[in-house]
């Protein structure tokens, strides 16, 4: 079990990674109306990898660490790290593929349902879940259905295949939770975007048809959506999720969707409905009511 001090310093790190991510749809939002799916994911992960590259050598720098400390285990950063690219890129292109034939709220709702699958999947690996943990599960999925879907629960074609992308994403949260603990979390989420831009950008070039003046003309929200989602918040993804379990990491980052639902209220002046802040409440509640002791193991 984790320490409650290192999961409580966990947690702190992936509500910020959660919190990057969710102020970021406005700038995705405003990035899709000017270019394609994967010419933005090819944009943004390209600007990620040279912003990571940049800052990594700092970051050890300033933790004392040297270039040859992590030479032995450099083929496990890169192989760990193409894995986890190609995994987000198929995760995010899902994701784009799907919304095309639902609506963005639906999508956002079934995307989250990594919050069930995490711990499902997890049991299959021999994971144990808490009460408390399952609790928080149930208030998450309600909150996030009263937030997210303002229509009836039809299945089309579309919300299949964002459900495919939920299972995605829930394996890249397991597999970081399996592997990123031994690995250096700077370095692996630099490998981790340099295979996304290269896969995103070999797609974007042959099934769409990037255009400078597009991507200019959306630019600043690309730049901002690259370091502040991309490489401040997937990387503190990583290093979150070393000091928390990965069900109550999904729990935890769940609450994208809080500060994407307030985001929307403070920057665009969208106004939240009382069934929106309701949802809202049970998501937060959620997060808090999961990191709470199971008494019957404290016993």
């Amino acid at each position: 079990m984790i320490p409650i001090n290192k999961q409580l310093k966990g947690s702190i790190i992936l509500i910020i990674c959660a919190f990057f991510w969710g102020t970021c749809f406005v700038a995705q939002d405003k990035a899709m109306s000017y270019v394609e799916p994967f010419t933005f994911v090819f944009m943004r992960s390209t600007i990620t990898f040279f912003v990571l590259l940049a800052i990594t050598p700092l970051i050890d720098r300033i933790s004392g660490k040297s270039k040859t400390d992590d030479i032995p285990s450099l083929k496990a950063h890169i192989k760990i790290g193409v894995l986890l690219g190609s995994i987000l890129v198929l995760a995010s292109a899902l994701q784009q593929i799907g919304i095309v034939y639902t609506t963005p709220a639906k999508s956002g709702f079934v995307t989250a349902l990594y919050i069930v699958m995490v711990p499902v999947i997890g049991l299959f690996l021999g994971k144990r879940v808490h009460l408390p943990v399952w609790i928080g599960v149930v208030l998450s999925l309600v909150g996030l259905y009263l937030l997210c879907v303002k229509s009836d629960l039809s299945i089309n074609i579309g919300d299949v295949i964002t459900l495919g992308c939920a299972l995605v994403f829930s394996v890249h949260i397991l597999l970081i939770d399996r592997f990123g603990s031994n690995l250096n979390s700077f370095r692996l989420s630099t490998v981790q975007f340099g295979t996304c831009a290269v896969i995103a950008g070999i797609v974007a070039f042959i099934v769409e048809d990037p255009d400078p003046s597009a991507i200019m003309a959306c630019f600043g929200s690309i730049v901002y959506a690259a370091v502040f989602s991309g490489a401040i918040g997937y990387t503190f993804q990583m290093i979150g999720q070393k000091y928390t379990d990965p069900t109550l990491a999904s729990l935890i980052m769940c609450l994208e969707s809080v500060f994407a639902a307030l985001g929307g209220w403070v920057i665009l002046g969208q106004v939240l409905s009382t069934r929106e802040l309701i949802g809202c409440i049970l998501i937060l509640s959620a997060s808090i009511v999961a990191q709470l002791p199971d008494k019957k193991h404290s016993a």
